[in-house]
């Protein structure tokens, strides 16, 4: 399992619209609007590395009013949960 936590800065207003089109990829698996520098977080979860970065780069990336995203891969290694 691959995961990926997406953190993303969007235009003032539209969290809430965002949010609702994340929520139907089916791959995203936990979606908030957030204080700070950034506006949304997204946790992503796919079978291989190859279809979040599809996702990312095709869907995600692409809707509109998204600024800017960054995309935090955790060091499983490292032990947490």
């Amino acid at each position: 399992m691959e995961i990926a936590y997406l953190l993303i800065q969007c235009d003032m207003g539209a969290e809430i619209e965002i949010i609702k089109k994340l929520t139907k990829i089916p791959e995203v698996k936990e979606v908030r609007g957030t204080y700070g520098v950034y506006d949304i977080f997204a946790k992503l979860e796919s079978d291989s590395r190859e279809k979040l970065d599809e996702i990312l780069t095709n869907n995600i990336r692409k809707i509109p009013k998204i600024r800017s995203t960054n995309t935090l891969s955790p060091i499983l290694s490292q032990g947490g949960r």
